[in-house]
């Protein structure tokens, strides 16, 4: 690694890279980590990047994986060629640092690595920061029959970041013996899969999953969006993801009838992208039953069936404010008095008398909220909980719940109390493109989460001395994460964990 006029230099395997020196670190932006899966390429398995001449440019982000825009977020992005990574570098790299690979959220169909501005948490917590970019929705986990491993791409394509990361790293001071895979909301999905995919093994040595959804049982109707179904478990048979391409590019026109496997898929892979990301949204479950998954994560998880590395989970104190917001205040359909009834019966049926005792909707506070406050403990904390006893009862694991209710919100909706929404921890670990910077005595405090988890990716444990300490979740005891306090919280009362795990 060699510097000229504030740019720095960094020779790696396939050729030169030129990245930026920054305030305190060192950014690398757009490295290529496979090849473009365009053309023939589409929907296989990620391949090696062809060897380039020169220094590549690597000051500028690149595009984000193919995407429409949606409620909340504006990027979009019709380019294939998405299989790239930055890197966040300390400017003092005095040893070999700890390596912490950020696999984004968004639902599975929107989201960049290229938004995460990992500058505090790279300099704070001395960490190498690696933020990949990969295939989303319809090019990532669609499936049709004679498609070879369908429904993983986007595993496999991190994988493959997870590789150059281990061949790579120590070219920018990273350790490639200390890696950590975390992620939030759909890239905590990702995670759980890592733990359990055979391919994964050996590539990471810790795991953080924030706010964790749908992982090892469905969701009731209402629970994740107003108005929305029940949900499934967030992992599909790969038969059943077959069955629905094949009924998808049926009902599209994307496939002449009568074709066979082989000319289905030459069509599917010359129909437009803008086309195919019209169907995205059924397309973010990853399908297990093949090589890459072989099995459903739930069941493997629940039985001790996965990489037995360290874990740091949990979730924000008010998860389901984002989702009523967003998908009913801020499009004009806010829960009210009349709907509250009804949808206790539609999501909890006989349950709907004994739900409803516990969570009555109150005078002082607007029936979303109150239905925001029913959902957060349902449809996130319950779920939360459940999956971090699985895993503690094989593997050293933390849980937390971040508490700040004065955060920035991800997408603000005016006249809704934000809290300690779904997301709201991500402007405290990196600067967000789009989302208010924390006041600057809230930001000092965030840094206490960049140390935490700094020490966690350094020995597999979060404890620090400078810090309240931590406990791991073998004693019972949850992390409350907020600037008034640092310290336990009793998550089973708080969230009426009792009547969630009865009825379940």
């Amino acid at each position: 690694m060699y510097a000229t006029n504030g740019n720095v230099t960094v020779t790696l395997g396939c050729g030169a890279v030129r990245g930026r020196r920054r305030d305190g670190h060192l950014t690398f932006h757009g490295i290529p980590y496979a090849a473009a899966p365009v053309g023939e390429r589409r929907w296989r398995a990620p391949t090696a990047v062809e060897p380039w001449a020169g220094v590549r440019d690597a000051t500028t982000p690149a595009a984000p994986a193919p995407q429409l825009a949606q409620s909340f977020t504006e990027a979009d992005s019709l380019d294939e060629d998405c299989l790239t990574l930055d890197v966040t570098v300390p400017a003092s790299a005095t040893r070999k640092r700890p390596v912490l690979v950020w696999l984004h959220g968004g639902g599975g169909t929107n989201g960049s690595g290229a938004v995460y501005d990992a500058g505090r948490l790279a300099v704070t917590g001395e960490v190498v920061v690696v933020t990949p970019q990969f295939r989303l929705g319809v090019l990532s986990y669609f499936g049709h029959p004679g498609l070879a491993d369908g429904a993983t791409f986007g595993l496999q394509d991190q994988q493959a970041a997870l590789r150059w990361v281990r061949r790579e790293i120590a070219r920018f001071g990273g350790d490639p013996g200390n890696v950590t895979l975390a992620g939030s909301s759909h890239g905590a999905l990702q995670v759980a899969a890592h733990l359990t995919a055979p391919g994964s093994a050996g590539l990471f040595h810790r795991a953080v999953l924030q706010s964790p959804f749908g992982m090892l049982g469905p969701t009731p109707a209402h629970t994740f969006i107003p108005g929305g179904p029940a949900l499934p478990p967030m992992w599909s048979p790969v038969a059943e993801v077959e069955r629905l391409g094949a009924a998808v590019a049926e009902e599209r026109g994307w496939v002449r009838p009568g074709s066979d496997a082989e000319a289905a898929l030459a069509q599917l892979r010359a129909v437009p992208v803008g086309e195919l990301l019209t169907v995205s949204d059924a397309f973010i479950r990853p399908a297990f039953g093949g090589a890459v998954l072989p099995e459903s994560p739930a069941v493997a998880i629940t039985s001790g069936r996965f990489s037995r590395v360290p874990v740091l989970l949990g979730t924000t104190r008010d998860e389901a404010r984002f989702f009523v917001a967003l998908f009913a205040d801020a499009v004009g359909r806010p829960v009210t008095a009349g709907d509250y009834p009804r949808m206790l019966g539609e999501a909890f049926g006989a349950a709907a008398d004994e739900v409803a005792a516990r969570y009555p909707l109150p005078a002082d506070t607007t029936p979303s909220l109150a239905w925001a406050r029913l959902c957060t403990d349902r449809a996130w904390a319950w779920p939360a909980w459940e999956l971090g006893q699985a895993f503690a009862a094989h593997t050293p694991t933390w849980f937390y719940e971040f508490a700040d209710r004065d955060a920035p919100a991800p997408v603000p909706v005016p006249g809704f109390p934000g809290g300690a929404q779904h997301g709201s921890e991500l402007a405290y670990q990196f600067d967000l493109a789009g989302v208010p910077t924390p006041p600057t005595a809230q930001r000092e405090w965030g840094e206490c989460l960049n140390r935490y988890w700094a020490a966690f990716a350094e020995s597999g444990d979060p404890a620090r001395a400078d810090l309240p300490p931590w406990p791991d979740l073998g004693t019972g005891h949850v992390q409350s994460l907020a600037p008034v306090r640092i310290g336990g919280v009793d998550y089973v009362a708080e969230h009426h964990l009792d009547l969630w795990s009865r009825l379940a």
